[in-house]
């Protein structure tokens, strides 16, 4: 029942990419991409990756989407017309999505007790973290300690998205203020 559930919303994701992609009006593409991080952090839930839901349903659907509709409310609600060719973009576009699938085909199947995902670390931390931490959560003790450098990446990548959306949008309302 799940993976028909999974197949089902990755139709649909794809078929609202597509359209989110030929729509000329902003404001409307803008909600769909919310529409779509929160259809994306439902199928990461269905995934068992909840902390990765988490993020998705926060950054992507919630906080992406109220800067997108307000870099909107200082611009204008459809898309100019493009005289330009967009062939060499599609090509590059094939070419990076034939280089991801073929970067996958050697992974092992999904739920494979065997990967090596479950046998390399995974028993340590279950063993050892609250020794070595002195956490008594596992979760914490990895995410904190174990993979410190990882959530403080993160952070870095987040904290300077954000900087850069108010540069940004500072730099159109002192545009605005100058004429």
């Amino acid at each position: 029942m799940v993976e028909v559930l999974n197949i089902a919303l990755l139709f649909f994701m794809v078929v609202l990419a597509i359209a989110i992609s030929r729509m000329h009006n902003l404001f409307m593409a803008a909600v769909m991409t919310g529409i779509f991080s929160f259809l994306s952090a439902v199928m990461f839930t269905l995934l068992d990756a909840v902390d990765v839901a988490f993020t998705e349903a926060a950054v992507g659907a919630g906080v992406s989407t109220v800067l997108l509709l307000g870099t909107l409310g200082l611009t204008t609600r459809e898309e100019k017309p493009s005289k330009k060719n967009n062939l060499p973009a599609l090509i590059i576009v094939i070419i990076t999505g034939a280089a991801l699938i073929y970067g996958t085909m050697d992974m092992p199947q999904f739920g494979d007790p065997n990967a090596p995902v479950h046998n390399h670390v995974a028993d340590r931390y279950i063993e050892k973290s609250g020794e070595e931490m002195g956490l008594p959560n596992i979760v914490t003790s990895v995410l904190a300690s174990y993979r410190g450098y990882d959530t403080l990446g993160e952070t870095v990548v987040i904290f300077t998205a954000g900087v850069g959306v108010m540069l940004l949008l500072g730099q159109a309302r002192r545009k605005e203020g100058d004429s």
